[in-house]
């Protein structure tokens, strides 16, 4: 069983879950904070039903996420001007300073994950899991 890909990806991700968990946890942040924030930084204001497609979260889980993101600071909800039903989501200076440090533990958690592998080992293995998932998500 343990040679076989699957239970080793399988494994890897809850470990590597644990490792980012933990480090988010570190800077006052979840994972679905990251994910929104980057989200934020790369496309910019989106509505929350963008944010959720972007992000592949559920709409309840979006809406918890920004509720908690918006309490600290970090983005701001304003009424669409074209639907007023809809709220657009904007970043907020804390929320870039705030993406800076979960990225900067992103970064160690990385390096914690990867370290017994070479540099070389790990462009390697990041090239053939993106293969893997491009293949998979083209479904």
């Amino acid at each position: 069983m343990s040679a076989k890909p699957s239970w080793l990806l399988t494994q890897a991700a809850v470990h590597a879950h644990r490792l980012a968990s933990e480090g988010f946890g570190k800077v006052g942040g979840r994972g679905y904070h990251y994910r929104i924030l980057a989200a934020l930084e790369e496309f910019g204001v989106a509505s929350q039903a963008e944010l959720g497609r972007r992000c592949s979260m559920d709409r309840s889980d979006v809406v918890a996420a920004i509720n908690e993101l918006a309490e600290q600071g970090c983005v701001e909800r304003t009424p669409d001007p074209d639907d007023r039903r809809r709220n657009r989501v904007i970043l907020t200076a804390a929320g870039h300073r705030q993406l800076r440090r979960m990225e900067q533990e992103l970064d160690r958690v990385q390096d914690e994950l990867l370290e017994p592998l070479s540099a070389e080992d790990r462009q390697t293995l990041t090239h053939l899991l993106t293969r893997l998932l491009t293949h998979h998500q083209r479904g």
